[in-house]
């Protein structure tokens, strides 16, 4: 069986959305950067010096990754690939500062994809290290201990456009990438 790796937050958790909301209610004077505008993987790194206490308030507090909402097409997505025959595993990278994100991780799964799905949640640091046959994360450079042993297919996104030597794909493009006929 074909296991799929599939990124949370990007491919399936609306980050950018999520943001864009807090950050228009909370700071509507400050620039806001557009997902359009958005050249670098974390969201900080485009904004100001001065501003970037301001993003992290926002993705660091409690209840934000809860409350994410979910990506455009990503349940129908994750349900095809599912009837397709593909092993599917949420493989998440924690932020540093983990104490709302790791558990409202597994709540956003369980809200959005049952109790059951949790089970499939790996957390982990380094994605290098787990075991599978395809990773689709948005980051545009996943990097690690290991080589490894999954294929990296780029989830698009503005801030990833610049890579051009893999695959990429949105939830409506994931069969022109991936082996259907071969699970």
């Amino acid at each position: 069986m074909t296991i799929v790796l599939i990124d949370q937050d990007g491919p399936l958790a609306n980050f950018e959305l999520g943001f864009a909301a807090k950050w228009e209610s909370r700071f509507p004077k400050e620039i806001f950067v557009s997902l359009e505008e958005r050249r670098t993987f974390h969201i900080k790194d485009d904004y100001p010096p001065h501003l970037r206490e301001h993003v992290e308030s926002i993705y660091l507090e409690k209840g934000f990754y809860a409350n994410l909402p979910i990506t455009n097409g990503g349940l129908q997505g994750m349900r095809e690939m599912e009837n397709a025959g593909f092993s599917i595993y949420i493989c998440t990278a924690p932020l540093s500062q983990y104490e709302n994100c790791v558990l409202e991780k597994y709540t956003w799964v369980e809200k959005h994809f049952g109790k059951d799905f949790t089970r499939r949640i790996i957390v982990t640091k380094d994605k290098t290290l787990i075991k599978g046959d395809f990773l689709i994360d948005d980051a545009p450079n996943v990097e690690g201990i290991k080589s490894p042993e999954w294929k990296h297919i780029l989830f698009d996104s503005p801030y990833n456009r610049h890579v051009t030597d893999r695959p990429r794909i949105n939830w409506d493009t994931w069969r022109d990438i991936l082996p259907v006929s071969s699970t």
